[in-house]
């Protein structure tokens, strides 16, 4: 397989990832407010959510490691599957419960298997040295554009499906589904017809080198070595170090925008389905933002670089560019959350409510964009082809149990003080974690340096 097909798969493999997420990112704060919860409650499911994540990162990246990415990933797009269809009928907090468990399985076995694939496929086709950032840019470009479309889409299915009355609808039984069925809820079945879709294209798309047969007992003790030597290499690589407490940081930060955001815009338009349509138009002009940042991402590295040479790109620019690249989108999106904070404090309502929280909103993914395809790259160069999705999945790790601090404080202090309240904080702390990229140690050449 050459280089160029290499990079066409994992683009759409990236796409088909994040294509059932993006379904249910407007509908699903709201379809549980709906459904009678409160923001804490919502905020306890989140935090579960988070944590089941957070528990099986580690264990599922070792085992991708192990057994193989391919297989890994066809499970969790069956999980996937799975947990959209009981969220589509849940009806209670212990049966949202239930689905957002069986969502945090997938999302775990999901977080790394797709990129260790890329990275190791390329660099058997072009060598140690490959480039990685162009393949990198790609896939986020493809997993924004899913996020992007997929958002779009689950905003405006819960509209269409109230205007048609299909909350109404009777089975053909005559008895009513509209637990089942209602407005919220579609996106959700939209959502399971998608994880199918991607399961059928990782088996076939995304082959592997034959791998010797693995017995369970070999699963067994193979997984926690691998874990041990990818927690060891986070642990005592100082770089590795400090992307991983970067990583925890960002999962704070989304988690503050993907749980306030779409209760705060429903309040701006005084409608749960019109706030789902709000939010989701905002959000899929932060993944278009997002994607944008992420396709410059290249070129503000080599702008960023020491290196004189127009040409300096990949390895061959010391990772200095990289560095300060990725350092550059984090400040941009952390003060995009503190303009997000004074929309809030400006207070406003209806369109210009919306326009006012939207672009900082917007801003944000921009940055955050540019900072993930080159926050990636520097964790890449620093692990081999055995650690790579334990790698993955530590940072992972890391942005879950951001996310579940994030939800077990930030909900809270948003209906104490608000939700530009919660902003504020959470755009300090991004900013603070800036230092982290100060006097990073480098990679030369493709072979990383010692951290201090």
């Amino acid at each position: 397989m050459n280089a160029a097909s290499v990079r066409r798969r994992y683009a759409l493999i990236s796409f088909l990832t994040w294509l059932p997420a993006g379904l249910m990112i407007a509908p699903l704060v709201l379809l549980m407010l709906d459904r009678g919860m409160t923001i804490v409650q919502v905020g306890v499911v989140m935090t579960v959510y988070s944590l089941v994540i957070a528990g099986l990162e580690l264990p599922t990246g070792g085992l991708a490691d192990v057994v193989g990415r391919r297989v890994v990933l066809a499970v969790s797009a069956a999980c996937t599957a799975l947990a959209l269809v009981l969220l589509a009928v849940a009806g209670s907090f212990w049966a949202f419960m239930m689905a957002c468990v069986v969502l945090g399985i997938a999302r775990a076995l999901s977080s790394g298997p797709a990129e260790a694939w890329f990275v190791d496929t390329l660099h058997a086709a072009e060598g140690p040295d490959a480039d990685l950032r162009p393949g990198l840019s790609r896939g986020h470009i493809m997993e924004d554009m899913a996020l992007g479309i997929g958002v779009i889409v689950g905003g405006f299915v819960p509209l269409a499906a109230e205007a048609a009355d299909l909350a109404d609808a009777a089975g053909p039984d005559g008895t009513a589904i509209a637990v089942s069925l209602d407005p919220l809820a579609w996106p959700a079945v939209l959502g399971a017809v998608a994880a199918l879709v991607w399961l059928g294209t990782v088996l076939v798309a995304m082959p592997e080198g034959a791998r010797p047969p693995v017995s369970m007992a070999q699963v067994l003790r193979g997984v926690p070595v691998t874990m041990v030597a990818g927690v060891r290499v986070s642990v005592r690589d100082g770089v590795l170090r400090r992307l991983v407490l970067v990583s925890a940081v960002v999962g704070m930060a989304l988690t503050g925008i993907e749980l306030l955001v779409p209760g705060h815009l429903a309040e701006l338009t005084g409608s749960g389905e019109v706030g789902a349509t709000a939010y989701a138009i905002v959000s899929a002009v932060g993944f278009a933002a997002s994607a944008l940042g992420a396709a410059l991402a290249p070129a503000l590295a080599r702008r960023l670089s020491r290196s004189p040479s127009r040409h300096a790109d990949g390895p061959g620019d010391g990772g200095r560019g990289s560095v300060r690249g990725a350092a550059a989108g984090l400040v941009v999106a952390g003060a995009a959350l503190a303009g997000l904070a004074g929309s809030a404090a400006m207070g406003g309502a209806g369109a210009g409510g919306v326009v006012l929280a939207g672009l900082p909103y917007v801003v944000f993914f921009a940055g955050l964009g540019a900072h993930g395809v080159l926050r990636a790259e520097l964790a890449h160069h620093r692990v081999t082809a055995d650690e790579r999705a334990t790698m993955a999945s530590a940072t992972s790790l890391a942005g879950s149990g951001g996310g579940a601090l994030a939800n077990l404080t930030l909900a809270p202090l948003a209906m104490a003080s608000g939700a530009g309240t919660a902003w504020a904080v959470v755009a300090a702390v991004v900013l603070i974690a800036t230092t982290a990229f100060a006097r990073l140690p480098e990679t030369v050449g493709g072979v990383s340096t010692a951290a201090p």
